[in-house]
């Protein structure tokens, strides 16, 4: 178990976003005060695509201050929590380092990583660069996606205990990696379906292996 911090809660209204006509939950801003975590996230935050974002599997999205770190020096600024859409930004660990089935302890509030954050045009939209989505996935620097296996309330500058999974350790950094890689290989599937990944991609996992048996 290693520490950590909470560095902002971060909430999203629908907003327009330049260039689409759908409106989006990704604009999201710090937000003080105590927050109330259910199994389904923060119920005042707007997730608009409910194909893609929300859900049990990805009630939380959280990014990494030292992700943010590496980026201040890609991007010439510093980064401003809630950039890139989401609701924690915690201190204490990176994506290189956040295996699937990690848990974070906030109070009484626990979270388990789940999968990967993947780019998307909106994001690429929010970024105004049309080629952000690739230049993001290069980076490795995916963030995680949690479940909430124990509701609470968090409040930004709480402490963060980061608790390694025992089990296979998946990171979302390589994780991502496999994104769009359409024969993944076996050892990797296998590996991947004895940790607690998102559902959805558990069952693609599990099917394909079953296919070759």
């Amino acid at each position: 178990m290693s520490p950590g911090q909470l560095i902002s809660v971060n909430i999203g209204k629908p907003r327009p976003i330049p260039g689409m006509t759908a409106l989006t939950g990704i604009y999201k801003e710090p937000t003080a005060g105590p927050v109330a975590i259910t199994a389904q996230g923060i119920a005042e935050d707007a997730i608009l695509d409910r194909q893609h974002h929300g859900g049990r599997d990805q009630a939380i999205y959280v990014y990494f201050q030292e992700d943010y770190d590496w980026w201040a020096e890609e991007l010439g600024q510093t980064p401003a929590p809630g950039l890139f859409g989401e609701n924690f930004t915690i201190a204490g660990t990176t994506s290189a380092d956040t295996a699937i089935g990690d848990r974070f302890v906030l109070g009484t509030c626990l979270l388990e990583v789940s999968y990967h954050r993947t780019p998307c045009l909106t994001f690429s939209a929010k970024m105004g660069d049309a080629r952000w989505a690739k230049r993001f996935h290069r980076a490795r620097r995916p963030g995680a996606y949690c479940r909430v296996l124990t509701p609470g309330t968090v409040e930004a500058g709480m402490a963060v205990q980061i608790v390694p999974f025992a089990g296979e350790r998946i990171s979302v950094a390589e994780l991502m990696g496999f994104d769009g890689v359409k024969d993944l290989p076996l050892d990797f599937l296998r590996r991947a379906v004895t940790t607690p990944i998102r559902e959805k991609t558990r069952f693609k996992y599990e099917t394909r292996l079953s296919s070759l048996f």
